[in-house]
C-alpha cells in the first residue's frame, strides 16, 4: 500500500526549520542521550538503534548519541519521556504517540478506537494537515519532530478465550500502557482495564495479574508472549500506534544549522527503516510470516470480519463521542474526511 512518505519529510522539515536558531558557539556534549520504550528487536526500538548509528556514523562521532532502551532514564516509565525532555534528563526520543497523548490531548486522535480502518489511512492523515498539526503541538513543549515512524495496530492478546464480540472481552483484566481514553475503551466493553509500564507487563503475565494486553504483533512475537500464557489473540486494528523522532528544543538550538539538517535527514532515513520493519510479515504484499510464526507458536488467531468489527466500533461509539470532544471535534472531523478520501 502506498506510502505518502515524501509529503510527511516536507512537513516535518517545514516545522523543524522554522525553529528559532540561537545556536552560539558549538560546544557539543559528550554524549547525547536517547530515550526509547522497551528494547531491541521490536521495530520500536530497532528505530533508535538505526537513528543512533546513523548520527554517529555520518557526524564521523562528532554527535555522540547513546541509546537507552527500556525508558531508564525514566525509571521505566515510559510516559514521562515528554517532561524529561523538558527537564534535560533526555537528550532525543523515539516516542509512541500513545505515550504522548496523556501530556497533548491532540494526540489521542490516534487512540480513538476505529478510527483508523488501513494503513492508507494513517498514511493518509500523518501526511496531512492534521500530522502538521500534532508536530506542532510538541514546538509548545520544547521538543522538536523530525520523522515519523510507526508501532503499528495494536491487537488484543489473552490467556482466556477467543475474542470475537464485544461481550468476549467481559471480566477479562487487559493491560494498557497509558491514557484514560483505554480505560473507557475496555471499561465500556465490560473488561477490567489496568494501566501499568511496558517494564511491569511480562512479570504480571507471567503471573496471572493481567489476563491479557493490547500490542502490534510485531512486539508479541518479539517478547514471546505465547510463552506468558497469551495463547489467544485477536486482530482487529482497533488503533494504530505513530512514533515520532524527536530531539529536545533546547539541545537543537545548539547545532549548526548543518548538524541539525545531519539529525533531519537521518531521522527520515530512520523512520522510513524503521517503517519497513513495523509492516513486515503481516500480509500487506506476499509475505505472511508474522502470521505463519504465530501458528508455529500454538497461537489461535482470530481475524475480524469487517461485520465483526462494525460491531466493536459499535460497541465503543460513546467513547469516539466523548473523546473527539476533548481532543477537538474540528480535528477529528478534519481527520475523518482526508480518511475518507483515502479508501
Amino acid at each position: 500500500m502506498p506510502i505518502r512518505l515524501n509529503r510527511r519529510a516536507t512537513l516535518l522539515r517545514t516545522a523543524a526549520l522554522a525553529m528559532p536558531a540561537i545556536a552560539g558557539a558549538q560546544t557539543y556534549k559528550s554524549e547525547y542521550k536517547l530515550s526509547v520504550v522497551g528494547n531491541r528487536p521490536i521495530p520500536l526500538s530497532e528505530g533508535a538503534f538505526i537513528w543512533a548509528d546513523l548520527i554517529n556514523e555520518r557526524s564521523q562521532g562528532r554527535i555522540n548519541v547513546k541509546v537507552y532502551p527500556g525508558s531508564q532514564l525514566v525509571g521505566g516509565d515510559q510516559t514521562r519521556e515528554l517532561v524529561a525532555m523538558r527537564q534535560g534528563v533526555v537528550d532525543l526520543a523515539v516516542h509512541s504517540s500513545i505515550n504522548i497523548a496523556p501530556q497533548v490531548r491532540d494526540w489521542f486522535l490516534f487512540q480513538l478506537p476505529f478510527l483508523m480502518p488501513s494503513y492508507t489511512a494513517i498514511d493518509a492523515v500523518l501526511a496531512s494537515d492534521v500530522g502538521a498539526h500534532l508536530v506542532r503541538t510538541l514546538d509548545t513543549r520544547d521538543v522538536v519532530a523530525l520523522a515519523w515512524g510507526e508501532n503499528g495496530f495494536r491487537e488484543i492478546s489473552n490467556s482466556k478465550r477467543d475474542i470475537r464480540a464485544p461481550a468476549d472481552l467481559r471480566g477479562l483484566k487487559i493491560r494498557y500502557a497509558a491514557g484514560a481514553i483505554f480505560q473507557d475503551i475496555y471499561t465500556t466493553m465490560g473488561a477490567n482495564p489496568v494501566q501499568m509500564s511496558f517494564a511491569d507487563l511480562q512479570p504480571a503475565l507471567t503471573t496471572g495479574a493481567v489476563d491479557g494486553q493490547e500490542n502490534p504483533i510485531n512486539l508479541f512475537l518479539a517478547f514471546k508472549m505465547d510463552t506468558l500464557a497469551q495463547k489467544h489473540m485477536t486482530v482487529w486494528n482497533y488503533v494504530n500506534d505513530p512514533i515520532v523522532f524527536t530531539v529536545a528544543k533546547p539541545i537543537w538550538n545548539t547545532f549548526s544549522p548543518a548538524d541539525r539538517e545531519l539529525l533531519r535527514e537521518t531521522a527520515l532515513e530512520a523512520g522510513k527503516r524503521q517503517l519497513v520493519l513495523a509492516r513486515k510479515g503481516l500480509g500487506l504484499d506476499a509475505d505472511r510470516s508474522s502470521f505463519e510464526e504465530l501458528a508455529r507458536r500454538n497461537v489461535a488467531v482470530t481475524v475480524l470480519t469487517p461485520e465483526q468489527k462494525a460491531a466493536f466500533a459499535e460497541a465503543t461509539r460513546p467513547v469516539v463521542t466523548k473523546w473527539a470532544a476533548q481532543i477537538g471535534t474540528e480535528l477529528v472531523g478534519r481527520a475523518e474526511a482526508i480518511i475518507k478520501r483515502s479508501a
